[in-house]
């Protein structure tokens, strides 16, 4: 049977789910395991999460984690995290992207080494280098590993330096939707009328552009909000800002796009004031962007979590994200 330092791996469980003509018969679901407690076994699949009870477990174990996904996959996944994050002034080499936003956040600050760059690797490094150089900023490049790893290996050489590295994980919509009772299947274009949140938190309103104190909260997240910062946030053709109340108190926020040939929901600044948490606004606040990504037409959610934010992980985790790739921010040696 399973243990608790099972939780966070991928398992199979059969299940016993009747009796015909005498015959047990049984069902086997693969997924990452949740939550396991001396009654419940909850785990996270494709076709969203599923809780089995005890009782009617035949057999569980932990299996092999799913293969890595390919490098198309990585590749589509980058350039819809690039258009859910759109720096305001961009450049391309090649295939690769160069991206600038005033020095607002390492991703709309830095250079994307997805495809061919049209040039030797050493030369292309060179061209980045001088694009970022032209602007006053530092070079940065992100690396997706392991698809980037001889980008990094010549930036080692280089003497390069990276930044803690950032999960980038997904999960099936599915198991992240809301109830369809909460009325976000029929949501309008414009902004979403409050919607009730799990578990007894408050609703949570979807707005089509971001409120004084939404940016406050992200100013003060991200260490100021300057003129590009606006346009990163707002400068997507799908997106939402969820707002969560209390007594007209803004609680809780967080940002939704739908990129990727409308296949992913981006989820990103998702935040709850410290004197609001551990209270399942987080919870409510993707759930609420779920909702509405579904409704959509989108698939699959992505998010970016540096793997030392432990609390982050942790509340992903229980969501039922899993890591799909890393990355590593490199910065380029001071001149």
């Amino acid at each position: 049977m399973l243990r608790q330092q099972d939780v966070g791996h991928r398992i199979v469980v059969r299940r016993i789910v009747g009796i015909r003509e005498g015959r047990t018969l049984f069902s086997d679901a693969l997924g990452e395991l949740v939550e396991l407690s001396e009654t419940h076994i909850t785990l996270a699949t494709d076709a969203g999460p599923l809780r089995v009870p005890v009782a009617e477990v035949h057999r569980a174990k932990r299996v092999p984690p799913a293969r890595r996904p390919t490098a198309a996959a990585v590749v589509a996944l980058e350039l819809a995290a690039d258009e859910a994050w759109p720096a305001p002034v961009r450049g391309r080499l090649g295939d690769w992207r160069l991206r600038w936003a005033d020095g607002w956040t390492g991703r709309a600050n830095s250079a994307l080494p997805v495809g061919d760059p049209d040039r030797p690797l050493p030369a292309a490094l060179d061209a980045v280098q001088r694009w970022y150089a032209e602007r006053g900023g530092t070079a940065l490049v992100n690396t997706p590993l392991p698809l980037a790893a001889p980008v990094g290996a010549e930036l080692d050489a280089r003497g390069w330096t990276a930044r803690p590295p950032v999960l980038v994980q997904t999960v099936p919509l599915r198991a992240l939707t809301t109830p369809p009772d909460a009325g976000l299947a029929d949501a309008p274009d414009a902004d979403t009328p409050p919607t009730a949140g799990p578990d007894g938190a408050p609703p949570v309103t979807l707005a089509g552009a971001p409120a004084d104190d939404w940016l406050a909260i992200a100013a003060g997240r991200k260490g100021g909000l300057p003129d590009a910062a606006r346009h990163v946030l707002t400068a997507v053709d799908r997106v939402r800002f969820a707002e969560l109340r209390v007594d007209g108190r803004l609680l809780a926020v967080g940002r939704g796009t739908v990129t990727g040939e409308g296949r992913w929901l981006g989820v990103s600044l998702l935040e709850v004031l410290p004197e609001a948490r551990r209270r399942g606004f987080a919870v409510a606040v993707v759930r609420a962007l779920a909702g509405w990504g579904a409704a959509e037409g989108a698939t699959r959610a992505f998010l970016q979590v540096e793997q030392s934010n432990t609390g982050a992980v942790e509340l992903y985790r229980r969501l039922g994200f899993t890591t799909h790739h890393t990355y590593l921010t490199r910065v380029a040696p001071a001149a």
